[in-house]
Protein backbone atom coordinates (compact mmCIF):
# COMPACT_ATOMS: atom_id res chain seq x y z
CA UNK A 1 0.00 0.00 0.00
CA UNK A 2 2.78 2.28 0.48
CA UNK A 3 4.55 1.56 -2.59
CA UNK A 4 1.35 2.75 -4.47
CA UNK A 5 1.05 5.53 -2.26
CA UNK A 6 4.20 6.49 -2.86
CA UNK A 7 3.85 6.35 -6.94
CA UNK A 8 0.68 7.85 -7.15
CA UNK A 9 2.51 10.94 -5.34
CA UNK A 10 5.46 10.87 -8.01
CA UNK A 11 2.60 10.86 -10.72
CA UNK A 12 0.40 14.25 -9.31
CA UNK A 13 4.31 15.49 -8.32
CA UNK A 14 4.58 15.20 -12.21
CA UNK A 15 1.43 16.66 -13.36
CA UNK A 16 1.95 19.80 -11.21
CA UNK A 17 5.32 20.84 -12.03
CA UNK A 18 4.92 20.41 -16.01
CA UNK A 19 1.57 22.70 -15.36
CA UNK A 20 3.91 24.97 -13.16
CA UNK A 21 6.80 25.18 -16.37
CA UNK A 22 3.37 25.77 -18.73
CA UNK A 23 2.56 28.65 -16.56
CA UNK A 24 6.00 30.08 -16.57
CA UNK A 25 6.29 29.59 -20.41
CA UNK A 26 2.97 31.39 -20.73
CA UNK A 27 4.11 34.09 -18.49
CA UNK A 28 7.18 34.58 -20.25
CA UNK A 29 5.50 34.86 -23.69
CA UNK A 30 2.70 36.91 -22.51
CA UNK A 31 4.80 39.80 -21.07
CA UNK A 32 7.58 39.40 -24.12
CA UNK A 33 3.97 40.24 -25.88
CA UNK A 34 3.33 42.98 -23.71
CA UNK A 35 6.10 44.66 -24.01
CA UNK A 36 6.43 44.88 -27.61
CA UNK A 37 2.78 46.18 -27.35
CA UNK A 38 3.88 49.00 -25.30
CA UNK A 39 6.50 49.68 -27.73
CA UNK A 40 4.67 49.88 -30.18
CA UNK A 41 2.24 52.32 -28.35
CA UNK A 42 5.06 54.51 -27.44
CA UNK A 43 6.32 54.95 -31.17
CA UNK A 44 2.60 55.57 -32.40
CA UNK A 45 2.88 58.55 -29.40
CA UNK A 46 5.73 59.71 -30.92
CA UNK A 47 5.03 59.73 -34.16
CA UNK A 48 0.99 61.27 -33.19
CA UNK A 49 3.74 63.77 -31.73
CA UNK A 50 5.73 64.82 -34.78
CA UNK A 51 2.53 65.02 -36.76
CA UNK A 52 0.80 67.19 -34.67
CA UNK A 53 3.44 69.42 -34.64
CA UNK A 54 4.60 72.06 -36.31
CA UNK A 55 8.62 71.23 -35.49
CA UNK A 56 9.70 74.61 -34.06
CA UNK A 57 11.12 73.13 -31.13
CA UNK A 58 12.24 70.14 -33.11
CA UNK A 59 15.96 69.43 -30.90
CA UNK A 60 13.22 69.53 -27.86
CA UNK A 61 10.85 66.71 -29.83
CA UNK A 62 13.92 64.49 -31.10
CA UNK A 63 15.56 64.83 -27.63
CA UNK A 64 12.51 64.02 -25.81
CA UNK A 65 11.79 60.91 -28.17
CA UNK A 66 15.68 59.71 -27.22
CA UNK A 67 15.34 59.63 -23.85
CA UNK A 68 11.11 58.08 -24.50
CA UNK A 69 13.10 55.48 -26.50
CA UNK A 70 16.00 54.99 -24.59
CA UNK A 71 14.74 54.11 -21.52
CA UNK A 72 12.48 51.81 -22.52
CA UNK A 73 15.06 49.70 -24.11
CA UNK A 74 16.89 50.25 -20.86
CA UNK A 75 20.01 51.54 -22.41
CA UNK A 76 22.21 54.37 -20.39
CA UNK A 77 23.29 56.25 -23.08
CA UNK A 78 21.11 56.94 -26.90
CA UNK A 79 22.40 59.30 -29.32
CA UNK A 80 22.08 60.41 -32.81
CA UNK A 81 25.04 60.68 -35.43
CA UNK A 82 25.42 61.82 -39.04
CA UNK A 83 27.90 61.24 -41.31
CA UNK A 84 29.45 63.59 -43.67
CA UNK A 85 31.03 60.61 -46.18
CA UNK A 86 32.38 63.59 -48.37
CA UNK A 87 34.84 64.60 -45.13
CA UNK A 88 34.78 61.02 -44.19
CA UNK A 89 33.26 61.69 -40.74
CA UNK A 90 30.55 61.35 -38.45
CA UNK A 91 29.77 63.97 -35.60
CA UNK A 92 27.48 63.57 -32.51
CA UNK A 93 24.11 65.65 -32.75
CA UNK A 94 22.07 64.59 -30.27
CA UNK A 95 22.63 62.67 -26.86
CA UNK A 96 20.59 61.45 -24.09
CA UNK A 97 22.30 60.04 -20.61
CA UNK A 98 20.53 57.75 -18.13
CA UNK A 99 21.86 59.95 -14.18
CA UNK A 100 24.75 59.12 -13.46
CA UNK A 101 26.08 58.45 -17.12
CA UNK A 102 28.70 60.69 -18.35
CA UNK A 103 28.06 62.61 -21.63
CA UNK A 104 30.44 62.06 -24.61
CA UNK A 105 28.70 64.56 -27.30
CA UNK A 106 31.36 66.96 -26.99
CA UNK A 107 33.81 64.03 -27.33
CA UNK A 108 32.41 62.38 -30.70
CA UNK A 109 32.85 65.63 -33.34
CA UNK A 110 34.11 65.01 -36.41
CA UNK A 111 35.65 61.54 -36.12
CA UNK A 112 36.94 59.79 -38.53
CA UNK A 113 35.18 57.20 -40.23
CA UNK A 114 37.68 54.97 -40.64
CA UNK A 115 37.93 54.60 -36.95
CA UNK A 116 34.87 52.79 -37.54
CA UNK A 117 34.86 50.67 -40.57
CA UNK A 118 32.10 48.01 -39.15
CA UNK A 119 29.73 50.39 -38.29
CA UNK A 120 29.82 52.08 -41.62
CA UNK A 121 30.11 48.55 -43.57
CA UNK A 122 26.97 47.15 -41.67
CA UNK A 123 24.86 50.99 -42.45
CA UNK A 124 26.02 50.57 -46.18
CA UNK A 125 24.31 46.98 -46.28
CA UNK A 126 21.58 48.95 -44.60
CA UNK A 127 21.85 46.60 -41.29
CA UNK A 128 22.40 47.61 -37.90
CA UNK A 129 25.70 47.59 -36.03
CA UNK A 130 25.27 45.03 -32.35
CA UNK A 131 28.13 44.30 -30.02
CA UNK A 132 26.10 42.59 -27.49
CA UNK A 133 29.20 42.51 -25.17
CA UNK A 134 32.25 45.40 -25.75
CA UNK A 135 34.68 42.91 -23.45
CA UNK A 136 34.68 40.18 -26.46
CA UNK A 137 36.48 42.06 -29.27
CA UNK A 138 39.79 41.23 -30.37
CA UNK A 139 42.27 43.88 -28.64
CA UNK A 140 43.44 45.34 -32.56
CA UNK A 141 45.43 48.50 -31.51
CA UNK A 142 44.43 51.93 -30.07
CA UNK A 143 42.15 52.96 -33.00
CA UNK A 144 40.31 49.77 -32.56
CA UNK A 145 37.14 49.58 -32.04
CA UNK A 146 37.42 48.25 -28.33
CA UNK A 147 39.41 51.03 -27.53
CA UNK A 148 37.40 53.54 -28.57
CA UNK A 149 34.34 52.20 -26.77
CA UNK A 150 35.69 50.84 -23.62
CA UNK A 151 36.92 54.40 -22.46
CA UNK A 152 33.15 55.71 -22.87
CA UNK A 153 32.55 52.27 -20.63
CA UNK A 154 30.23 50.67 -22.90
CA UNK A 155 29.92 47.37 -22.39
CA UNK A 156 27.22 46.66 -25.47
CA UNK A 157 25.81 48.78 -27.97
CA UNK A 158 23.12 49.21 -31.24
CA UNK A 159 23.83 51.34 -33.56
CA UNK A 160 20.62 51.65 -36.11
CA UNK A 161 21.47 53.28 -39.51
CA UNK A 162 19.72 56.53 -41.11
CA UNK A 163 18.34 55.93 -44.68
CA UNK A 164 17.82 58.74 -47.23
CA UNK A 165 17.54 57.72 -51.08
CA UNK A 166 18.93 54.45 -49.88
CA UNK A 167 22.32 55.65 -48.47
CA UNK A 168 23.26 56.07 -44.67
CA UNK A 169 23.27 59.92 -43.82
CA UNK A 170 23.92 58.79 -40.13
CA UNK A 171 23.17 56.29 -37.29
CA UNK A 172 21.52 55.84 -33.81
CA UNK A 173 22.71 54.56 -30.84
CA UNK A 174 22.09 53.08 -27.81
CA UNK A 175 25.08 52.03 -25.23
CA UNK A 176 24.32 49.51 -22.47
CA UNK A 177 27.29 51.19 -19.68
CA UNK A 178 25.71 49.40 -16.56
CA UNK A 179 24.60 45.83 -17.81
CA UNK A 180 25.07 44.44 -20.89
CA UNK A 181 21.66 44.73 -23.16
CA UNK A 182 20.07 41.96 -25.87
CA UNK A 183 17.61 43.21 -28.45
CA UNK A 184 15.37 40.63 -30.04
CA UNK A 185 14.42 40.87 -33.72
CA UNK A 186 11.28 42.88 -33.10
CA UNK A 187 12.80 45.66 -31.27
CA UNK A 188 15.36 46.11 -34.15
CA UNK A 189 12.29 46.04 -36.34
CA UNK A 190 10.94 48.90 -34.10
CA UNK A 191 14.52 50.58 -33.72
CA UNK A 192 14.28 51.21 -37.68
CA UNK A 193 10.77 52.13 -37.83
CA UNK A 194 11.93 54.84 -35.35
CA UNK A 195 15.20 55.76 -37.44
CA UNK A 196 12.98 56.28 -40.11
CA UNK A 197 10.52 58.73 -38.17
CA UNK A 198 13.70 60.72 -38.06
CA UNK A 199 14.73 60.94 -40.98
CA UNK A 200 11.46 62.48 -42.02
CA UNK A 201 10.97 64.17 -39.62
CA UNK A 202 14.05 65.93 -40.06
CA UNK A 203 13.79 66.59 -43.80
CA UNK A 204 10.37 68.43 -42.76
CA UNK A 205 12.59 70.78 -40.29
CA UNK A 206 14.71 71.74 -43.08
CA UNK A 207 12.32 72.29 -45.26
CA UNK A 208 10.72 74.82 -42.76
CA UNK A 209 14.09 76.49 -42.80
CA UNK A 210 14.15 76.48 -46.58
CA UNK A 211 10.68 78.20 -46.08
CA UNK A 212 11.58 80.45 -43.71
CA UNK A 213 14.95 81.56 -46.06
CA UNK A 214 12.59 82.30 -48.72
CA UNK A 215 9.28 84.09 -47.03
CA UNK A 216 9.61 87.09 -49.30
CA UNK A 217 9.38 84.83 -52.08
CA UNK A 218 5.23 84.16 -52.53
CA UNK A 219 5.20 81.74 -55.43
CA UNK A 220 8.48 79.88 -53.82
CA UNK A 221 7.21 79.63 -50.82
CA UNK A 222 3.58 78.17 -51.72
CA UNK A 223 5.48 75.14 -53.64
CA UNK A 224 7.55 74.83 -50.52
CA UNK A 225 4.34 74.11 -48.49
CA UNK A 226 2.91 72.17 -50.72
CA UNK A 227 5.82 69.98 -50.92
CA UNK A 228 5.98 69.84 -46.99
CA UNK A 229 2.61 68.97 -46.67
CA UNK A 230 2.85 65.91 -49.29
CA UNK A 231 6.21 64.84 -47.49
CA UNK A 232 4.38 64.97 -44.20
CA UNK A 233 1.49 62.79 -45.73
CA UNK A 234 4.09 60.17 -47.67
CA UNK A 235 5.94 60.16 -43.65
CA UNK A 236 2.54 59.03 -41.86
CA UNK A 237 1.91 56.89 -45.03
CA UNK A 238 5.47 55.16 -44.54
CA UNK A 239 5.40 54.91 -40.50
CA UNK A 240 1.42 53.71 -40.86
CA UNK A 241 2.28 50.87 -43.33
CA UNK A 242 5.68 49.71 -41.65
CA UNK A 243 4.15 49.21 -37.97
CA UNK A 244 1.19 47.02 -39.88
CA UNK A 245 3.05 43.80 -40.55
CA UNK A 246 4.45 43.49 -36.77
CA UNK A 247 1.14 44.32 -35.30
CA UNK A 248 -0.32 41.76 -37.81
CA UNK A 249 2.77 39.45 -37.03
CA UNK A 250 1.87 40.10 -32.57
CA UNK A 251 -2.15 39.06 -33.74
CA UNK A 252 -1.25 35.95 -35.62
CA UNK A 253 0.84 34.68 -33.04
CA UNK A 254 -1.31 35.36 -30.05
CA UNK A 255 -4.54 33.57 -32.37
CA UNK A 256 -2.19 30.61 -32.50
CA UNK A 257 -1.06 30.21 -29.06
CA UNK A 258 -4.58 30.57 -27.70
CA UNK A 259 -5.98 28.26 -30.50
CA UNK A 260 -2.92 25.35 -29.52
CA UNK A 261 -3.57 26.06 -25.92
CA UNK A 262 -7.08 26.63 -24.99
CA UNK A 263 -8.00 23.60 -22.79
CA UNK A 264 -4.70 24.55 -21.06
CA UNK A 265 -5.33 28.00 -20.13
CA UNK A 266 -7.08 29.34 -17.03
CA UNK A 267 -10.08 31.33 -17.84
CA UNK A 268 -8.24 34.69 -16.31
CA UNK A 269 -5.27 34.21 -18.81
CA UNK A 270 -8.16 33.50 -22.08
CA UNK A 271 -9.55 37.20 -21.07
CA UNK A 272 -5.74 38.44 -20.76
CA UNK A 273 -5.24 37.68 -24.17
CA UNK A 274 -8.46 38.24 -25.53
CA UNK A 275 -7.43 42.19 -23.76
CA UNK A 276 -4.37 41.99 -25.57
CA UNK A 277 -5.94 41.42 -28.87
CA UNK A 278 -8.09 43.75 -28.36
CA UNK A 279 -5.82 46.08 -27.91
CA UNK A 280 -3.84 45.19 -30.96
CA UNK A 281 -6.91 45.71 -33.14
CA UNK A 282 -7.16 48.81 -31.56
CA UNK A 283 -3.73 49.81 -33.10
CA UNK A 284 -4.76 48.67 -35.80
CA UNK A 285 -7.92 50.91 -36.16
CA UNK A 286 -5.52 53.62 -35.76
CA UNK A 287 -2.82 52.78 -38.14
CA UNK A 288 -5.50 52.34 -40.81
CA UNK A 289 -6.78 55.77 -39.32
CA UNK A 290 -3.40 57.19 -40.18
CA UNK A 291 -3.41 55.55 -43.36
CA UNK A 292 -7.04 56.62 -44.50
CA UNK A 293 -6.28 60.43 -43.75
CA UNK A 294 -2.74 60.26 -45.15
CA UNK A 295 -4.52 59.18 -48.57
CA UNK A 296 -7.02 61.79 -48.57
CA UNK A 297 -4.29 64.33 -50.71
CA UNK A 298 -2.32 61.34 -52.59
CA UNK A 299 -5.16 60.08 -54.88
CA UNK A 300 -4.48 59.80 -58.06
CA UNK A 301 -7.69 58.18 -59.48
CA UNK A 302 -9.62 60.90 -61.83
CA UNK A 303 -12.71 62.63 -61.17
CA UNK A 304 -16.10 61.56 -62.36
CA UNK A 305 -19.72 62.54 -61.72
CA UNK A 306 -20.59 60.79 -59.08
CA UNK A 307 -24.99 59.98 -58.55
CA UNK A 308 -25.02 60.13 -54.51
CA UNK A 309 -27.95 58.26 -54.04
CA UNK A 310 -26.35 55.34 -55.94
CA UNK A 311 -23.38 56.00 -53.70
CA UNK A 312 -24.85 55.69 -50.28
CA UNK A 313 -26.48 52.78 -51.54
CA UNK A 314 -23.08 51.45 -52.17
CA UNK A 315 -21.98 52.71 -48.48
CA UNK A 316 -24.92 51.23 -46.57
CA UNK A 317 -23.61 47.39 -48.03
CA UNK A 318 -20.44 48.04 -46.21
CA UNK A 319 -21.86 48.85 -42.71
CA UNK A 320 -23.15 46.55 -40.37
CA UNK A 321 -26.49 48.22 -38.98
CA UNK A 322 -28.11 46.78 -36.23
CA UNK A 323 -31.62 45.63 -36.69
CA UNK A 324 -33.18 48.35 -34.31
CA UNK A 325 -31.50 51.23 -36.47
CA UNK A 326 -33.42 52.48 -39.60
CA UNK A 327 -31.53 54.99 -42.03
CA UNK A 328 -33.55 56.87 -44.54
CA UNK A 329 -31.71 58.53 -47.36
CA UNK A 330 -33.57 61.21 -49.12
CA UNK A 331 -34.54 60.67 -52.76
CA UNK A 332 -32.78 62.66 -55.25
CA UNK A 333 -29.90 63.47 -53.91
CA UNK A 334 -27.62 65.30 -56.29
CA UNK A 335 -24.95 64.16 -58.32
CA UNK A 336 -21.43 65.55 -58.05
CA UNK A 337 -18.08 66.09 -60.20
CA UNK A 338 -15.10 64.56 -57.72
CA UNK A 339 -13.51 61.50 -56.44
CA UNK A 340 -15.80 58.36 -55.32
CA UNK A 341 -13.43 57.29 -52.45
CA UNK A 342 -13.32 61.00 -50.70
CA UNK A 343 -17.17 61.59 -50.75
CA UNK A 344 -17.49 57.66 -49.58
CA UNK A 345 -15.53 58.85 -46.84
CA UNK A 346 -17.33 61.54 -45.59
CA UNK A 347 -20.92 59.81 -45.73
CA UNK A 348 -19.65 56.29 -44.27
CA UNK A 349 -17.52 58.31 -41.28
CA UNK A 350 -20.47 59.84 -40.12
CA UNK A 351 -23.28 57.64 -41.06
CA UNK A 352 -20.85 54.61 -38.67
CA UNK A 353 -20.70 57.71 -36.30
CA UNK A 354 -24.61 57.96 -35.70
CA UNK A 355 -24.39 54.51 -35.15
CA UNK A 356 -21.87 53.58 -32.66
CA UNK A 357 -23.55 56.70 -30.52
CA UNK A 358 -27.02 55.27 -30.80
CA UNK A 359 -28.83 54.39 -27.39
CA UNK A 360 -32.55 54.30 -28.05
CA UNK A 361 -34.73 51.44 -28.63
CA UNK A 362 -35.42 52.82 -31.96
CA UNK A 363 -32.54 54.64 -33.63
CA UNK A 364 -33.36 56.76 -36.61
CA UNK A 365 -30.63 57.68 -38.91
CA UNK A 366 -31.60 60.34 -42.05
CA UNK A 367 -29.28 61.56 -44.83
CA UNK A 368 -30.30 64.30 -46.94
CA UNK A 369 -29.67 67.90 -48.57
CA UNK A 370 -31.02 71.18 -49.38
CA UNK A 371 -29.97 73.26 -53.18
CA UNK A 372 -28.17 76.48 -52.30
CA UNK A 373 -27.37 79.09 -54.40
CA UNK A 374 -24.04 77.98 -55.03
CA UNK A 375 -23.59 74.90 -53.32
CA UNK A 376 -25.59 71.52 -51.67
CA UNK A 377 -25.94 72.00 -48.05
CA UNK A 378 -25.86 68.00 -46.84
CA UNK A 379 -27.33 66.52 -43.16
CA UNK A 380 -26.64 62.99 -41.22
CA UNK A 381 -28.89 62.99 -38.48
CA UNK A 382 -29.70 61.03 -35.43
CA UNK A 383 -31.71 60.27 -32.21
CA UNK A 384 -28.64 59.19 -30.39
CA UNK A 385 -26.63 60.32 -26.94
CA UNK A 386 -25.94 63.74 -28.35
CA UNK A 387 -22.50 66.14 -27.66
CA UNK A 388 -21.66 68.38 -25.52
CA UNK A 389 -20.96 71.50 -27.02
CA UNK A 390 -17.89 71.96 -25.18
CA UNK A 391 -16.74 69.55 -27.52
CA UNK A 392 -18.17 70.79 -30.97
CA UNK A 393 -14.51 71.92 -31.58
CA UNK A 394 -12.40 69.18 -30.21
CA UNK A 395 -13.99 66.49 -32.26
CA UNK A 396 -12.41 67.35 -35.33
CA UNK A 397 -9.02 67.18 -34.41
CA UNK A 398 -6.66 64.02 -35.21
CA UNK A 399 -6.89 61.25 -32.46
CA UNK A 400 -9.56 63.05 -30.61
CA UNK A 401 -11.85 60.95 -28.85
CA UNK A 402 -14.94 61.37 -26.21
CA UNK A 403 -14.67 57.53 -24.73
CA UNK A 404 -11.72 55.32 -24.66
CA UNK A 405 -13.88 52.38 -24.87
CA UNK A 406 -14.03 51.19 -27.76
CA UNK A 407 -11.45 50.20 -30.47
CA UNK A 408 -12.01 52.95 -32.90
CA UNK A 409 -9.27 55.23 -34.12
CA UNK A 410 -10.60 58.92 -33.02
CA UNK A 411 -9.98 59.47 -36.86
CA UNK A 412 -12.68 59.02 -38.40
CA UNK A 413 -14.23 62.84 -38.34
CA UNK A 414 -11.00 64.54 -38.92
CA UNK A 415 -11.01 62.67 -42.23
CA UNK A 416 -14.41 63.88 -42.86
CA UNK A 417 -13.51 67.65 -42.36
CA UNK A 418 -10.13 67.20 -44.40
CA UNK A 419 -12.18 66.08 -47.08
CA UNK A 420 -14.91 68.46 -46.82
CA UNK A 421 -11.81 71.04 -46.63
CA UNK A 422 -10.05 70.04 -49.84
CA UNK A 423 -13.51 70.88 -51.67
CA UNK A 424 -13.73 73.79 -49.92
CA UNK A 425 -16.92 72.92 -48.04
CA UNK A 426 -17.97 73.87 -44.47
CA UNK A 427 -19.17 71.03 -41.66
CA UNK A 428 -20.34 71.94 -38.48
CA UNK A 429 -22.98 70.58 -36.11
CA UNK A 430 -26.42 71.10 -33.76
CA UNK A 431 -26.77 68.87 -30.71
CA UNK A 432 -28.55 68.16 -27.67
CA UNK A 433 -27.40 65.58 -25.55
CA UNK A 434 -29.89 63.03 -24.68
CA UNK A 435 -31.83 63.87 -28.12
CA UNK A 436 -29.33 63.51 -30.76
CA UNK A 437 -26.82 65.20 -33.24
CA UNK A 438 -27.01 66.48 -36.57
CA UNK A 439 -23.82 66.98 -38.89
CA UNK A 440 -24.24 69.37 -41.46
CA UNK A 441 -21.75 70.01 -44.78
CA UNK A 442 -21.31 71.85 -47.90
CA UNK A 443 -20.17 70.76 -51.32
CA UNK A 444 -19.53 73.04 -54.10
CA UNK A 445 -21.84 72.32 -57.11
CA UNK A 446 -19.40 72.07 -60.20
CA UNK A 447 -20.31 72.78 -63.64
CA UNK A 448 -18.67 70.05 -66.06
CA UNK A 449 -20.47 70.38 -68.77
Amino acid sequence: MKKQKHTGDNTSTSEFVNTADRDLEQEAKDKIIKRQLRFQDLLISISTTYINSDLSDIDGLIKTSLKQIGEFVECDRSYIFSYDLDANTTSNTYEWCAEGIEAEIDNLQNVPVEYIPQWLDAHNKGEAFYVEDVSLLPKDGEHGLRAILEPQGIKSLIAIPKIKNNKPIGFIGFDAVKTLNKYTENEKEILFVYANMLVNVIQRKEHEEQIAAQEKKKEELLIDLSRQNEQLNEYAHVVSHDLKAPLTNIHTLISWFVDDRKSDLKETDLKNLDLVLFNVEKMDFLIKGILDYSTIDRLESEDSNINFNTMLQEVLQTLLVPNNITITIQDSLPSLYGNTWRFKQVFQNLIQNAIKYSNKEKGQIDVGFTDKNDHFEFYVKDNGIGINPNYFDRIFKVFTKLESTSSSSGIGLSIVKKIITYYKGAIWLESEEGIGTTFYFTFLKRDVS
